[in-house]
């Protein structure tokens, strides 16, 4: 895999499943659960902690993101090298992706009028989301 070697990581059966699992999944946010019960069902044989490692060592690589989001469990996501923000509903968990130009001028404008410059943000909402199949419906 280029993109293993390009980060100066060994190419191996589990970062080449892992990497591959991440870059073709439909959802782009994973805790390592995720990718581990992935991984199981799909048949391969790669243990919890040899999953954490991994994505220690991929986000080290600046291959993916690590997002600590109130919930308290850790999500990754591909590093796309591109910034967005994220909302999440608080029943179902979905997260939505979001980019906002107006909101990223504000946020340099009130750095700028309280005595910052704005290196880097992280901005995360929470609500219910209005999804028919959300846990939050009767």
């Amino acid at each position: 895999m280029k993109e293993l070697k390009q980060v100066g990581l060994k190419v191996t059966i589990p970062r080449v499943t892992i990497l591959e699992l991440l870059q073709n999944a439909d959802d782009h946010h994973f805790s390592a659960e995720d990718v581990f019960s992935t991984l199981r069902e799909r048949g391969h044989d790669i243990g919890l902690a040899t999953v954490y490692r991994v994505l220690a060592q991929f986000e080290q690589a600046g291959l993916l993101n690590k997002l600590n989001f109130e919930n308290g469990q850790a999500m990754y996501e591909i590093d796309t090298g591109d910034h967005h923000d994220h909302i999440i509903c608080t029943k179902c968990n979905k997260i939505i992706e979001f980019f906002d130009q107006k909101l990223e001028n504000q946020q340099t404008q009130i750095a700028k009028e309280n005595g910052f410059t704005l290196e880097d943000h992280n901005m995360v909402l929470y609500g219910i989301c209005q999804n028919k199949n959300c846990s939050n419906k009767k």
